[in-house]
């Protein structure tokens, strides 16, 4: 059984880079057809697809975070990594890292997420 758990600074200073790592037990990110998938959840909104990574390596970006979004993985520690470039106070959200069958949100196995504030 997959186990996905975030991590990441709980706080980010406008305009820096936010890094969030999510380690993968259960299962090798290699293997497989599976996608990982980032996802966030600000206050009162619905759950946003950022992007997810394939098992090969191909990376899917959300056309609106694109330009600022880089998923890649650690194959040693068995992670994927999600970096946003020039956050704004926007970018304050939950973050979840999760497992799905194709690029997006749907049927998702979803780690417990980690918060970010972004903030001066």
């Amino acid at each position: 059984q997959v186990q996905l758990q975030e991590s990441g600074p709980g706080l980010v200073t406008p305009l820096e880079t936010l890094s969030l790592t999510c380690t993968v037990s259960g299962v090798t990110v290699t293997s497989g057809s599976h996608y990982w998938t980032w996802a966030r959840q600000s206050p009162g909104k619905e759950l946003e697809w950022i992007g997810s990574i394939r098992s090969t390596g191909h990376p899917y970006y959300n056309p609106s975070l694109e330009f600022r979004t880089t998923i890649d993985r650690n194959l040693d520690k068995n992670q994927v990594i999600l970096r946003l470039k020039s956050v704004t106070p926007e970018d304050t959200a939950v973050y979840y890292c999760g497992r799905t069958a194709t690029w997006g949100t749907s049927g998702a196995d979803w780690g417990p997420g980690t918060e970010v504030t972004v903030s001066s």
